[in-house]
């Protein structure tokens, strides 16, 4: 792959960018909610308006069905040169944009506008999370095509319409369909940056159990001044459990969480202290002062390496305006638990059951409802295209790329481990501040272009790296 070539590529994306942000503009008009049924047309658009977009650089696309919405298959391969053949993912569906009252401007007609650091960015729902994300792969593909008539890869893209509610349909259809699918490795663009300027690739990402509690006791709700101090109470019984969960020091008190849990290896604890991720640049955008993670761990330990356990909701009894004194029938919460790697996600689900049930007194009831159980996923650093990525996007930011773990989860990955067997590499341009799930969601532009650059530079890397 000649620099000169490349050159030329990029230069086509910086001459083509006001058509690439004006194509990214017509899929965040459509309003592709998964989560909500009366959606299910506007899901099914945004799918028909990807394959055939994907479809004008040379891919042979379908858009196919699941049990749920659709997902878009594109196939670019075929090549007898041994060059390297790569799995895309993406998502084209969005989150509900409730509460709308608190969006500045109708959320499915993006914009360009200034954030109040004086950034240019995209305003739209969906404009990170994830079409913003994923067109600028499908950009850089195109701006390949246009220069040189090919692609310096074989691609397969598959991008799902159900990320947001979960991808319940969307492994079943990866099994379905597992000879579409292979490849040497996957991408994920679902990912983000260190700050504005710095890019990042994710090497490892955090597990998750989800958890419903109920306890339940009388029958019936009761009058608090008949039966007060009498009757069991489940809120005071749930609020007692869920507030040992945690020691003073900030540690999870269910026996065996910890086990399997290792360190960081010293000279990436060194790496990522250097970084100085302060309560001040973390924490104070947010409204907030102090960690309330482990006392003994580093800030970014908290938020990307170890394990956590948080209440995510709690309801029981009259919540509505003015009083009503009852002693609730019920009451329940939902519990999420952040995985690291060594930690089995069973173990830890039955250990969180345990927990629970040891403590409930004898007058009530408990009852548990799964809403996930995912494991944490750590990516081998010696990956040869993962080197690859780091030196282009080293190269495009004038920033040395990090490596870095990251505290979400992406089931994804380990679909695609254990599905397809694929390892996977994770690579987007998104910022902490992007709004993702709330109001007003933001892409800046600079992510949106140097995005599609990088993805440029990273194909060619790919195909130098075989």
């Amino acid at each position: 792959m000649s620099t000169t070539q490349l050159q030329s590529v990029l230069d086509r994306i910086d001459s083509d960018f006001d058509n690439s942000l004006e194509r990214l503009f017509t899929l965040l008009r459509i309003k592709s909610i998964s989560a909500d049924p009366a959606f299910a047309g506007d899901c099914k658009a945004a799918a028909d308006h990807l394959a055939k977009d994907i479809a004008t650089l040379g891919f042979k696309t379908e858009v196919r069905p699941t049990a749920g919405h659709p997902a878009v298959v594109g196939k670019l391969n075929g090549s007898t040169d041994g060059r390297p053949h790569v799995l895309f993912y993406g998502h084209y569906d969005v989150q509900p944009v409730d509460p709308l009252n608190l969006w500045h401007r109708p959320p499915f007609e993006p914009v360009v506008t200034d954030h109040a650091d004086g950034r240019k960015i995209i305003v739209a729902r969906g404009a990170e999370d994830d079409k913003g994300q994923l067109m600028t792969f499908v950009e850089a593909c195109r701006a390949w095509k246009s220069v040189t008539g090919s692609l310096p890869v074989d691609i397969t893209i598959v991008i799902e319409g159900e990320e947001e509610v979960g991808s319940k349909n969307f492994v079943p259809f990866l099994e379905a369909n597992k000879a579409d699918f292979k490849a040497d490795f996957a991408l994920v663009c679902d990912t983000g940056m260190w700050d504005p300027n710095t890019p990042a690739i994710t090497t490892s990402l955090r597990g998750l159990v989800y958890q419903e509690v109920k306890i339940k006791a009388a029958s019936r709700d009761l009058h608090s001044g008949v039966f007060g101090g009498g009757a069991q109470n489940p809120i005071r019984v749930l609020t007692r459990i869920l507030g040992g969960l945690h020691d003073e020091n900030g540690h999870i008190t269910i026996p065996g969480f910890y086990d399997g849990v290792k360190d960081l290896p010293p000279d990436i604890l060194a790496q990522w202290k250097n970084l100085n991720l302060t309560p001040e640049s973390f924490l104070k955008p947010i409204g907030l002062s102090l960690p309330a993670g482990e006392k003994d761990r580093l800030l970014i330990e908290q938020v990307s390496s170890r394990p956590t356990c948080d209440i995510n909701g709690i309801v029981g009894g009259y919540t509505g305006e003015g009083s009503k004194t009852v002693i609730p029938a019920e009451a329940s919460a939902k519990i999420s638990f952040r995985l690291v790697p060594g930690q089995d996600p069973d173990k830890i689900r039955q250990a969180f059951r345990d927990y629970v049930s040891s403590r409930v007194p004898g007058d009530c009831k408990v009852e548990f409802i799964d809403h996930s159980n995912a494991p944490a996923i750590a990516l081998d650093w010696n990956m040869k295209p993962l080197a690859a990525a780091r030196k282009a996007l080293t190269e495009e930011w004038g920033k040395e790329a990090l490596l870095i773990g990251s505290g979400a989860s992406i089931p994804i990955v380990a679909d695609f481990k254990n599905t397809l067997g694929l390892d996977s590499v994770l690579i987007g341009f998104g910022l902490d501040d992007d709004n993702i799930h709330s109001p007003n969601e933001k892409y800046d532009l600079k992510s949106y272009h140097k995005g599609i650059r990088s993805w440029a530079r990273i194909l060619a890397a790919f195909a130098e790296a075989k």
